[in-house]
């Protein structure tokens, strides 16, 4: 069992707050985030933030659950794509978008695509689950398989989009994605404006910066632990490394967030400024979690979830009665998988 890795100390987060990224004619990414927060509703739900008595107790720490599996599509990516979508111009909402995603960002961007009326194709690695790729077929999504990992399907669906000269919507490198993921952040901060701490699941970094930009702006005394599955560190590794690069990783329950990142990223310099502390967990420590949300709180989570709850057990006795939320980033889990992680926990 892999031990919490050592705590990296945020400074300098005005800087990362003025950067302006293209596409966003804006000041700053919180302005973006502020936007797409008072602009997505009511077509993005917004999820509550749940005490949980039980978890409390078994913790020590006063858990608060934000409940992001509740969200459309059951989980955190339809924020994102709606605020994607809604910038397009006319011609681009002609032409039609491509993404690449593992279940969630691409049953996000088929659902946000098919309310806006645009024409939606989704590159999706083999290995993805059936029943999430369903999904994105029942949403109106079109699939286009691709070997290799989750990596392989964002660059051969990048490659896809230039050459038919659709926009490509990225799952977590682009602010205008990152700038709606964020919208989480700024529920957050109205529903429990003293948070303590967030524990947010990392893959490719989009939810974590823009909850992060929220929190360093307007709640700047809450901690956000960035958290990871052990068999699954791309991200982590190049942050601990200092720059992007590939990273082996072993199968995992956490399969959302999964799967290399890709050169360039802009989440990496977001991350490095924003991430307070970092954390890895065990797939046992993840099964764990998922199996005592399910008799806590009777929720079914899936693992990149599991992820965040099990790294808030794990650190407890850092935050002995203190307010700590776990963001539940999503639930879209194939069944037999689910019963089988949580058989004996």
């Amino acid at each position: 069992m892999q031990e919490a890795a050592s705590a990296q100390t945020t400074c300098c987060t005005t800087d990362i707050l003025k950067i302006k990224f293209k596409g966003i004619e804006m000041n700053t990414l919180f302005d973006a985030i502020r936007e797409a927060h008072q602009i997505l509703r009511p077509q993005v739900r917004v999820t509550p933030l749940e005490h949980s008595p039980l978890l409390s107790q078994h913790s020590g720490c006063e858990i608060y659950l934000k409940c992001e599996h509740l969200q459309h599509t059951g989980s955190f990516k339809f924020r994102g794509a709606s605020n994607k979508l809604r910038l397009l111009n006319e011609a681009q909402r002609q032409q039609g978008v491509i993404t690449a995603s593992t279940g969630n960002h691409g049953q996000g961007v088929a659902l946000a695509a098919k309310l806006a009326g645009i024409k939606s194709t989704i590159y999706a690695p083999e290995q993805a689950a059936a029943i999430k790729l369903d999904v994105i077929r029942a949403l109106g999504g079109q699939i286009e398989l691709v070997s290799g990992d989750a990596l392989n399907a964002e660059l051969a669906a990048g490659i896809a989009a230039e050459q038919q000269g659709k926009v490509y919507i990225s799952p977590y490198n682009d602010p205008q994605v990152i700038a709606g993921q964020g919208t989480c952040g700024m529920e957050m901060v109205e529903q429990q404006p003293d948070l303590d701490a967030v524990f947010v699941a990392v893959g490719g970094g989009g939810l974590i910066s823009g909850i992060a930009t929220v929190l360093k702006t307007l709640s700047d005394k809450t901690q956000v632990i960035g958290c990871w599955p052990a068999n699954a560190t791309s991200l982590y590794t190049c942050l601990e490394k200092g720059q992007i690069q590939e990273v082996a990783e072993q199968e995992t329950l956490s399969d959302g967030t999964a799967g290399g990142i890709e050169p360039g990223a802009i989440t990496f310099a977001l991350c490095q400024q924003l991430i307070d502390q970092k954390v890895l967990v065990s797939e046992q420590e993840i099964k764990e979690a998922m199996g005592l949300i399910a008799r806590t709180d009777r929720w079914m989570i899936e693992g990149a979830a599991g992820v965040a709850l099990a790294a808030a057990l794990k650190l407890a006795p850092q935050w002995q009665g203190k307010k700590v939320a776990v963001v539940l980033c999503g639930k879209n889990i194939v069944l037999e998988k689910y019963l089988g992680a949580v058989s004996g926990c």
